[in-house]
């Protein structure tokens, strides 16, 4: 018992430098649903994204990342390129550089994934959007 607290108030815990205030952002509200930034450090950038059931994200395309889906909850019908598969929880998919996709809750429940971005830029405003149900395509 004695050994067990001196451990515990030696040891310190090691939070990576990444996570920190300024790099944690609050939940965004969209059209579709919502997403959270739970961590950005360079060169990566990790998401919850939440899509409401029967709702889907743009037909879009990131010149400069790449993005991996990890399902969490629910069904994701996923366009990527001239594929299209149906993911159910714990169940991935890789999405290149320059290439089409979108993401879709077929589903009646809320689908919940992670995302992991990768790549030199990752802002929001490197999208670009070819068909979207929400009016937010540039014409």
């Amino acid at each position: 018992m004695t050994r067990y607290q001196e451990i515990t108030q030696t040891e310190a815990l090691h939070i990576p430098t990444a996570i920190s205030s300024k790099s944690i952002a609050a939940t965004e509200l969209r059209p579709w649903g919502a997403f959270t930034v739970l961590e950005e450090g360079r060169g990566y950038k990790i998401k919850r994204i939440e899509v409401k059931p029967g709702h889907r994200l743009s037909l879009q395309m990131h010149h400069h990342r790449s993005e991996h889906w990890i399902v969490v909850s629910g069904t994701a019908r996923v366009i990527c390129g001239e594929q299209e598969v149906l993911l159910s929880n714990n169940e991935s998919t890789y999405v290149p550089q320059c290439t089409a996709h979108r993401l879709e809750n077929p589903g009646v429940i809320p689908l919940v994934l992670i995302e992991v971005q990768n790549g030199e830029y990752l802002g929001e405003d490197d999208i670009i959007r070819y068909q979207d149900d929400y009016a937010r395509t540039k014409d």
